[in-house]
């Protein structure tokens, strides 16, 4: 439980719906204007959590083709602010209010933030789409590469 009463879970599953419908802009983030990916993340926590713990870097929308080797900032920041979990993607089963990172090919750092809305769905942003409730199907599952939790609130 926090502040309001509600379970952590719960409140993070109500701020990422409420981001429902924002149009996909790159960097962005600001509920019902625009946002990526990580964007939505970043809204939440402030939704839930409050201030951003750090300022989102300037990114290109093909910054993870082009990472150097080892390099995987998505991951990184997420270790830096969220709490891992240490299931393996292969047995993981997502719980509401997850922080999944999916990676698109096995050599590239993460590229791809959603937040789970229960075992089998999930809210995210992608280019050309707006901020939406999907399934987590196979496709999905098989490019999973990391899960968090968002830490307690202060």
């Amino acid at each position: 439980m926090d502040g309001d009463g509600s379970p952590l879970p719960t409140r993070i599953v109500a701020e990422a719906r409420a981001w429902a419908g924002t149009p996909y802009r790159h960097q962005a983030s600001l509920k019902g204007v625009g946002c990526d990916c990580l964007g939505l993340l970043r809204g939440v926590w402030r939704g839930v959590l409050g201030p951003e713990p750090e300022e989102a870097p300037p990114y290109a929308a093909s910054w993870a083709e082009s990472a150097l080797s080892g390099s995987d900032p998505l991951l990184d920041a997420a270790r830096r602010h969220l709490v891992p979990i240490v299931e393996p993607p292969t047995a993981y089963r997502p719980r509401a209010g997850d922080v999944l990172l999916f990676a698109f090919r096995a050599h590239l750092p993460a590229k791809h933030c959603a937040i789970a809305t229960g075992p089998a769905a999930m809210i995210h942003a992608h280019d050309g789409a707006s901020v939406t409730e999907v399934a987590l199907t196979p496709w999905w599952r098989r490019h999973l590469a990391h899960a968090f939790r968002f830490p307690d609130p202060p």
